[in-house]
């Protein structure tokens, strides 16, 4: 009977390979396969949403962190919904109107300078690992379910994920996360919730064999949910993968509206989870690992079929994230890195100049829609191969992690609300955020104090961030505004006029 699960697990992955076909037969040029045409409505928006951003660290790893500091342990997705819903309610329609489909093309739009691109190299980093670590994380299912060796879990898991992004893009995507979306709500909320807190004898039961530390709202210390909040919620307002996620939308009061209701619900995630890891560990006491207590569950606790399901949702996490930063990282190398690179080595001409966008302006859409696949299936292999080879993949996460908030937080959420802020100001801020995250992770990393924990520190993003903020005001205020010409054209994006296609002014320098 417990092959039932497996076979469960398994029409799971096939029916993903079929939502490629499906969104192949609605894609037909780079709108449809970069942003699903810009045309989700709020139920898809809301469901995709909330699946992008709820991957293995917030559906395994939450139940883990109940498992251990009770309810406490709900903080790191909490931190993930608050960072959904301060995008959503804050700058969200304003991205919408914008009709691009990079971080570094709005930066390129507000600025109109060259010297942000830079942003590009980071922002492809942060998604290809995070890709990669996605990949290598849903793996450990399959490790457990069919006793593969890691590379060859690693290999198939990462080609069902790169089939179905390949071949329809985010039309394919946006389908399977909201399929994932409804497995994952059944699993947590109607299966998991439910039987974990029967086998416990409710509150009252766990109340009656757990300390009440497991109780307390900050049991798992100040300093960690300081940390959530830091490298989650800010890591989320200026991700790609989260900002192609709002291109998607239809209008810009689905984006709002929508991403709220998506934040509302990963904070109600976050409270499930945490609670089905406490009732588990009254249930399950002597489990090895906190990062086992879900699948634990799964197979100890729910009947044969529902476990599958259940471990099917923990598949649809973590793919969801790999599948949105799989195709984030082609958007931004193909859109953003290549021409940047190319930049270095020789002068564009005014046609190049006008096509480094990312915009549909290839004579045939087909063949533009055919390279950014080419780009999906590259990187896809890339990450796979990544995740195989590189047993620390969380190690180089981290780093772009901290690049990002410490690095270029600043310089985007500043051009979004500030408008003294300069291409000038945006370029040393973020030079002087990215040196500094560096300087202080590899200073800590250096002296091996056993107080610091080295690249894995908080201290390196705090100083990259107070060295990001000065030197963006500071290099703003020393520097001429910004070229009218260039505002006149970004206020008439945010305004949502001229903005029938996708197109980005070229830089002026």
């Amino acid at each position: 009977m417990e092959h039932v699960n497996t076979v469960i697990v398994v029409a799971y992955l096939v029916a993903m390979l079929a939502f490629g076909w499906w969104g192949k037969s609605r894609t037909r040029n780079v709108s449809d396969y970069l942003v699903a045409g810009r045309r989700l409505g709020p139920l898809f928006y809301t469901g995709t949403m909330a699946a992008v951003v709820l991957g293995g660290a917030s559906t395994v790893g939450g139940v883990g962190l109940g498992y251990t500091y009770g309810i406490s342990g709900m903080w790191l997705v909490v931190a993930i919904g608050a960072g959904v819903l301060l995008l959503s309610l804050l700058f969200a329609s304003t991205l919408q109107k914008l009709k691009i489909y990079t971080v570094s093309q709005m930066l390129t739009l507000r600025y109109g300078t060259r010297s942000t691109q830079a942003s590009s190299i980071v922002m492809l980093a942060y998604t290809l690992m995070l890709c990669a670590t996605s990949t290598g994380a849903y793996a450990t299912i399959f490790v457990v379910l069919f006793g593969w060796e890691r590379w060859a879990a690693i290999a198939v898991g990462g080609a069902v994920v790169l089939v179905y992004s390949t071949i329809g893009g985010m039309w394919s995507i946006t389908l399977a996360d909201m399929v994932q979306f409804i497995i994952k709500t059944i699993g947590v909320f109607a299966l998991m919730l439910p039987f974990t807190f029967n086998a416990a004898g409710g509150l009252d039961g766990i109340r009656e064999r757990v300390g009440t530390e497991f109780f307390s709202i900050t049991g798992i210390g100040a300093q960690s949910i300081i940390t959530y909040f830091v490298v989650y919620t800010l890591g989320l307002l200026i991700g790609q993968d989260i900002w192609q996620r709002v291109f998607t939308a239809r209008t810009p009061l689905i984006a709002r509206w929508g991403g709220t209701a998506a934040g509302i619900y990963c904070i109600l995630y976050g409270v499930a989870g945490a609670l089905i890891g406490m009732a588990a560990a009254v249930v399950l006491p002597n489990v090895a690992s906190k990062d086992d207590v879900y699948a634990d569950v799964a197979i100890s606790i729910l009947p044969v079929g529902l476990g599958g399901l259940v471990l099917a949702a923990a598949v649809a996490a973590m793919m969801s994230t790999a599948s949105g930063a799989l195709i984030a990282a082609a958007t931004v190398a193909r859109t953003d890195v290549v021409p940047f690179v190319a930049g270095w080595f020789r002068e564009r001409s005014a046609a190049g100049r006008e096509n480094t966008s990312g915009q549909d302006t290839a004579e045939n859409p087909e063949h533009a829609v055919a390279q950014n696949r080419a780009w999906v299936l590259g990187l896809g292999l890339v990450a796979i191969g990544l995740a195989i080879a590189v047993q620390d993949v969380v190690a180089a996460l981290t780093i772009s992690y901290d690049i990002l908030v410490g690095g270029l937080l600043v310089s985007i959420l500043g051009g979004l609300v500030w408008k003294r802020g300069t291409g000038f100001g945006a370029a040393f801020s973020m030079a002087a955020g990215t040196a500094v995250t560096l300087g202080t992770m590899a200073f800590l990393e250096l002296t091996a104090e056993q107080q610091y924990d080295g690249i894995y520190a908080n201290e390196p993003i705090y100083f990259g961030l107070l060295a990001s903020a000065a030197a963006y005001v500071i290099g703003s205020l020393l520097t001429p505004r910004t070229d009218a010409a260039v505002m006149l054209a970004w206020e008439d994006r945010v305004a949502g006029r001229g903005t029938d296609t996708d197109t980005v002014p070229a830089p002026v320098s």
